[in-house]
């Protein structure tokens, strides 16, 4: 009599499939948002080929390549970027000098939050950008008041989210830390700072979208240069490809720059687990 084994195929080890086929496949988001960038230039393409608006008002992709080239063919643009960088670096890091502790200490100690509360709330419901010409006639027309502008833009979202994040914390977990003996340096430090990273993480990241719009809307009074300028000066002409090039200009480099800010928020995420 004979005897049969049937032999079931032996499956792959979980999370061995990609090693063993040698290939790596991008993660689905990147998929989706690469076709989706592509659809939507081919879509400008088109319309731009198709003249529904002329080209003067709505140039087309390759326009603004050749728009990039040029500008980058020159040494100007390189001036405009390292003065519109530095604005935006400088307003951003005293924002986060200023913001964060005090956002921390509001959320910390009510008292203080009382008697700053008011200022608080009135700055951020008042429109900072109306704040430029008061600025340039208490600063002048140069650096200072284009950084005062990008600081006044940053700081409220670095302030009031960390003064939520300390708020937010778990009372019941600083009860047990305080039956403990700790003190309030204690608690501080080893639960309330780690505790509000992921609000400070996304305060920071809200500074770096009205940083941006503080470093264009600051050089479009009396600068010498800059990527505000450069658009504000090719709008005036005409040149809206011109215009286009600056404006990817700086929403790239708010990409870039939250792009650096969720890694920084997964690392600390990272630590915050394996510390627990």
């Amino acid at each position: 009599m004979a005897v049969t084994t049937r032999v079931e195929p032996r499956q792959p080890a979980p999370g061995t499939t990609r090693r063993a086929s040698g290939r790596r496949r991008p993660p689905p988001q990147y998929t989706y948002g690469t076709a989706a960038v592509v659809a939507a230039l081919a879509l400008w393409e088109v319309l731009a080929l198709l003249r529904v608006r002329p080209a003067i008002v709505l140039p087309g992709p390759g326009d603004v390549i050749t728009a990039f080239g040029n500008l980058f063919s020159t040494s100007a643009i390189w001036t405009d970027l390292l003065t519109s960088g530095r604005e935006l670096l400088l307003g951003l890091v005293f924002a986060t000098l200023v913001g964060l502790p005090v956002g921390m200490l509001i959320g910390w100690y009510r008292r203080l939050s009382w008697i700053l509360s008011p200022f608080v709330s009135f700055l951020y419901a008042t429109p900072r950008i109306a704040l430029t010409p008061l600025l340039i006639i208490w600063l002048g027309i140069g650096d200072s008041s284009k950084i005062m502008i990008v600081f006044l833009m940053a700081v409220f979202p670095i302030l009031i989210n960390a003064a939520s994040g300390v708020r937010n914390l778990d009372p019941a977990v600083l009860r047990v830390a305080r039956c403990f003996g700790g003190t309030d340096l204690q608690i501080f430090r080893t639960i309330a700072l780690p505790g509000t990273v992921p609000f400070v993480i996304s305060g920071l990241r809200l500074a770096v979208g009205q940083a941006l719009i503080g470093v264009f809307v600051a050089e479009l009074s009396g600068a010498q240069a800059g990527v505000g300028m450069l658009m504000n000066n090719a709008g005036q002409q005409f040149q809206t490809s011109v215009v286009f090039a600056g404006l990817f200009i700086f929403a790239l480099t708010g990409v870039t720059l939250n792009a650096l800010l969720q890694r920084v928020e997964r690392h600390f995420d990272s630590w915050r687990n394996t510390s627990d």
